[in-house]
C-alpha cells in the first residue's frame, strides 16, 4: 500500500514535475488498488490547484480504507490484470460523458506512444525491464543508426514525394529523435521533404492527410479567450514561435487553416538545421477564415468555413494573440518572419560579378510585402556602404508590380509599403520594357506567378550584363519565375541563378551548372538560435545583416566554381553555428543581450547549446 504522505507528495511536485496546467487531468495508478469508474468520476477535479489534486487522493484513500471502493474481481474491476472497463467506457451511452483518461508516468504501453521518449526497438534489455516493456516489442535489439538506415530504404521506395512527406510526418509523431535525426543526416535529400516544395502540395492536401495536431489552431472562435488557449499547449518553456494567418502560403495563396504545414516545417528546420529544442518551438495558425471557394465548399476543409475577417476584427484578434504570447511566455520569444537569405546570395554574387552593392541596379518583379521586405534590407546594407540615408540607396532598386514599373506618378493609387519605391520615370507597363528601360545587373522574382521570366526577358538581361544575377525565388517549383535550365539555356551558360525551389543540374553545352537555392532555411534557424543564446530582448536590423554576412562568408571557392552562391546544406549545422555566433556578437555588440557574460567562443558556444538527436539512456 503506498503511504498517504507519500501520494501527498506525488499530488504536489508532479505538479511541477510534468508542468500540469489549466485543464490538466492526472491519474496516479498503483498496483494496490482499483478504483471503480463511479466512484472516479464523483472525485475528478479539473482545475488548477494542487490542493484540489491532494484533496481527491486522500478522499479516495480514505474511502479505500473504510472498505468502500469495490475492489472485487467480478469482470469489470480487479488487482493486477483482466480488467475490463475500467472507466466505464463501453457500458456508457453514446450520449453520457466520459473521461478521457490518460497516464502520466512514461513506461509500458505509454512509453512506446510518448514520442519524447519512443526509441521503438533501440530500448535495451535493461530499460525493457525498468520501463515494463517486455512482451510490447519484438525480441531483437537495433541502433538507432540501423534504424535510420531502414527508414531511410524505405522513404527511398516511394515515388511521390508527398507520400514521403506523410511517412515523414509519421515518424515525427511516434519518435522524435529519430525524425530529427534522418533529417540532419539526410538533410540535402529529405529537406525538400519535410520543405519547399513539397510542404506546398501538403497544405494543399492539408485536410485530407491531417491525422493529428501539431500545433496550436487559434480561430474567431477563441476570441477573448486566447491566452487560456495558449495555456493547452503542453510545453511551457517556448522560444520560438512561428505563425501564419494562411492567406499567402508560398506561392499557392489562401490556403486557410490548411497553412499550418508552414509553421510545422519551419519549425522542424529550427530544431534539425538551427539546433533549437522540439519542446521550445510553437506553430500556430490564425484562422480568420478563407476566401478560396474550393476550399470553403470542400467537405474535408478543417478551417472555418466563413469569408476573411478584415479591418477591426483582424487586428483586434492579433493584437490579442500578440499580448497574450507576452504574458504567457515572456517578451523574449521570437515570432519569426526572415528576407536575409537573399542579401546573402547578393553578397556571396559579388566575388563572380565584381563591385559593391552599391554598384549594381536591382529589378524586383513582385512589389507585395516579402519583395518590399528584401529591397528594404538591399537598401540598408547600401546605405552603410554608402554613409548615405537609406532612403538614398533606395534609388538603386526598381519594383514592378501587376500594373508595371512602380513610379511616382502612381503614387496616389499605390499601397503603403510601396511607396517608397515609387522613382521618377516614365510609366512601363511590362517586365521585358522594363528591363530594357532600367538595365538592371540583378533580377530578382518575388511574384508567386510562374514563368514569368520569359526567355525575352533572360535574352535582355543577357544582353547587357556579362555576368546577369538571376534569382526566381518565388515556391513551389511551379510557381518558380523560369527553371534553372532556362535561364542557363537563354543566357547561353553566364547567368548566375539561384531559386527559391530547388532544380536539379544542368548541362549546357557540356558543362555541368548546379544552380543554388536562396532558402531561408540557411538563414532562420541559426538567426534564432543566435537570439536565443544571447538573449536578445529586440531584433535590429543589423542582425539580420549580420546573418547574412556570416552566410556570405560560409561559401567557398569550389562551390562558386560550381556557379553557386550559397554552401552546400550538407554543412548547414556548422553554417547555422557561425550564423548564431555572428548574430550573438551584433546582440551584444549594441547593448542588447540579456545572457551576461558573454562567451569567449561564440561559434563553440552555438555549438554546444544545440540539440541532440541522439537517443538517451534511461533509469
Amino acid at each position: 500500500m503506498i503511504s498517504l504522505n507519500a501520494l501527498k507528495f506525488l499530488s504536489k511536485n508532479l505538479l511541477a514535475i510534468l508542468g500540469v496546467g489549466v485543464f490538466w487531468v492526472f491519474v496516479v495508478l498503483v498496483h494496490s488498488c482499483s478504483l471503480s469508474s463511479s466512484s472516479l468520476q464523483k472525485k475528478l477535479v479539473v482545475g488548477k490547484g494542487e490542493r484540489k489534486v491532494s484533496a481527491l487522493m486522500e478522499s479516495t484513500l480514505k474511502e479505500m480504507r473504510n472498505g468502500s471502493h469495490d475492489n472485487s474481481v467480478n469482470g469489470k474491476f480487479g488487482f493486477g490484470g483482466g480488467v475490463e472497463d475500467v472507466y466505464g467506457e463501453d457500458r456508457a451511452t453514446e450520449d453520457q460523458l466520459v473521461t478521457p483518461w490518460t497516464v502520466s508516468i512514461a513506461s509500458g504501453y505509454t512509453l512506446l506512444r510518448d514520442p519524447h521518449h519512443n526509441k521503438g526497438l533501440a530500448f535495451t534489455e535493461k530499460e525493457r525491464d525498468a520501463h515494463y516493456l517486455r512482451g510490447l516489442l519484438p525480441p531483437a535489439i537495433v541502433s538507432q543508426d540501423l534504424q535510420e538506415r531502414k527508414l531511410m530504404h524505405s522513404l527511398r521506395q516511394y515515388d511521390v514525394p508527398l507520400h514521403k512527406y506523410i511517412a515523414m510526418m509519421d515518424l515525427q509523431e511516434r519518435n522524435e529523435r529519430l525524425f530529427y535525426k534522418l533529417l540532419i543526416d539526410n538533410v540535402e535529400e529529405l529537406l525538400p521533404v519535410v520543405y519547399t516544395p513539397t510542404v506546398g502540395e501538403a497544405c494543399q492536401k492539408y485536410g485530407s492527410i491531417y491525422r493529428r495536431p501539431q500545433g496550436l489552431y487559434i480561430s474567431l472562435k477563441e476570441k477573448g479567450k486566447i491566452l487560456e488557449v495558449l495555456k493547452n499547449w503542453p510545453e511551457k518553456s517556448i522560444q520560438v514561435i512561428v505563425v501564419t494567418d494562411g492567406e499567402r502560403i508560398l506561392g499557392l495563396g489562401d490556403l486557410g487553416c490548411q497553412g499550418m504545414g508552414i509553421p510545422v516545417g519551419k519549425l522542424s528546420l529550427y530544431t534539425a538545421l538551427g539546433g533549437l529544442r522540439p519542446s521550445a518551438c510553437l506553430p500556430v495558425t490564425i484562422d480568420v477564415g478563407t476566401n478560396n471557394e474550393q476550399l470553403l465548399n470542400d467537405e474535408f476543409y478543417i478551417g472555418l468555413k466563413q469569408r476573411r475577417a478584415r479591418g477591426q476584427e483582424y487586428t483586434e484578434l492579433l493584437d490579442e494573440f500578440m499580448n497574450a504570447v507576452k504574458q504567457n511566455y515572456g517578451e523574449k520569444v521570437l515570432v519569426q518572419g526572415t528576407a536575409s537569405v537573399v542579401l546573402a546570395g547578393l553578397i556571396s554574387a559579388l566575388k563572380l560579378v565584381g563591385g559593391s552593392l552599391a554598384d549594381h541596379t536591382f529589378l524586383f518583379l513582385g512589389a507585395g510585402e516579402a519583395g518590399t521586405g528584401i529591397a528594404e534590407l538591399i537598401a540598408l546594407k547600401i546605405s552603410k556602404q554608402i554613409k548615405s540615408p537609406v532612403e538614398e540607396a533606395r534609388k538603386k532598386i526598381w519594383l514592378v508590380d501587376s500594373k508595371g514599373l512602380i513610379v511616382k506618378s502612381r503614387l496616389g493609387s499605390l499601397q503603403h509599403f510601396k511607396k517608397p519605391w515609387a522613382h521618377e520615370h516614365e510609366p512601363v507597363k511590362e517586365l521585358v520594357d522594363a528591363v530594357k528601360a532600367i538595365k538592371p545587373t540583378v533580377l530578382i522574382g518575388s511574384s508567386g506567378v510562374g514563368k514569368t521570366f520569359t526567355k525575352e526577358v533572360v535574352e535582355a538581361m543577357a544582353s547587357f550584363n556579362e555576368k546577369p544575377l538571376i534569382l526566381a525565388l518565388s515556391n513551389p517549383t511551379s510557381q518558380s519565375e523560369c527553371t534553372a535550365e532556362e535561364a542557363y539555356k537563354w543566357s547561353k551558360g553566364r547567368a548566375i541563378f539561384a531559386s527559391g525551389s530547388p532544380f536539379d543540374p544542368v548541362n549546357y553545352e557540356g558543362k555541368v551548372f548546379v544552380p543554388g537555392q536562396a532558402n531561408n532555411a540557411y538563414i532562420f534557424p541559426g538567426f534564432g538560435l543566435g537570439l536565443i543564446i544571447s538573449g536578445a530582448i529586440r531584433v535590429h536590423d543589423d542582425m539580420l545583416l549580420a546573418a547574412s554576412e556570416a552566410l556570405a562568408a560560409q561559401v567557398k571557392q569550389e562551390n562558386y566554381d560550381k556557379g553557386l552562391i550559397y554552401p552546400p546544406f550538407s554543412n548547414i549545422r556548422k553554417i547555422s553555428a557561425h550564423i548564431a555566433a555572428n548574430v550573438a556578437a551584433k546582440v551584444y555588440e549594441l547593448g542588447l543581450a540579456s545572457h551576461l557574460p558573454r562567451p569567449k567562443n561564440l561559434v563553440k558556444y552555438a555549438e554546444s547549446c544545440m540539440y541532440s538527436p541522439v537517443y538517451r539512456s534511461y533509469r
